[in-house]
């Protein structure tokens, strides 16, 4: 059993190592770049007025709303996640559940704000719809994705982190460990600069 608990976390730490990153063009870049553009960006986003919009289903929905959280409690920076009950049950039984987070996109988003995509799958439609429409309105957009590395929502950011694993767990665990990393090293860890949140 320690064998297998063992290989079961080396196969986790793999995931979150070995992460793809590629830009709209399908071009990769090295994960410092990614990690570095989405973290000047968020700053951008915030200093301009603009907010920081997470979406994401299920455990994805569960990273969003945390995130979300961290990245306005912690970083300072305006951010909300799309998944409130209420909305997301008026607007799927009104419209559809594959416009849940479109349409909430379409009513709050600005041009200039940035969308944050969570999908362990990269296959959702309500996601994908989300991202279109950010498009549409002209936001940054930053994926992360799993599974099958041709899924659609890996070409659809402007920065597509892709975790090379088929299972939720290790995917899910990779996205937030990823998105950790990006906000705890924007906030200093490693550095002097680095203060305890209250």
């Amino acid at each position: 059993m320690t064998n297998l608990i063992n290989h079961y976390f080396d196969t986790l730490s793999s995931a979150i190592r070995d992460v793809e990153v590629t830009d709209l063009s399908g071009n990769v870049m090295p994960v410092e770049d990614a990690f570095n553009r989405v973290r000047k960006s968020a700053h951008t986003v915030h200093d301009a007025g603009k907010k920081i919009l997470f979406i994401g289903n299920g455990g994805s929905a569960g990273i969003a709303s945390h995130l979300a959280i961290d990245f306005t409690k912690n970083g300072k920076l305006r951010s909300l996640a799309f998944n409130d009950p209420s909305a997301l049950t008026a607007l799927g039984n009104d419209l559809g559940y594959e416009n849940v987070f479109a349409k909430q996109i379409e009513y709050h988003a600005t041009s200039g704000d940035m969308v944050i995509a969570i999908s362990s799958s990269g296959k959702s439609p309500n996601i994908l719809a989300g991202v279109a429409t950010a498009r549409q309105r002209d936001c940054e957009i930053v994926t992360f994705s799993g599974f099958t590395e041709t899924n659609d929502l890996r070409k659809a950011g402007d920065v597509n982190f892709y975790v090379r694993a088929m299972e939720y767990g290790f995917v899910e665990v990779a996205h937030l460990s990823i998105c950790h990393a990006i906000l705890d090293l924007d906030m200093g860890w490693g550095s002097e600069k680095k203060t305890t949140p209250v």
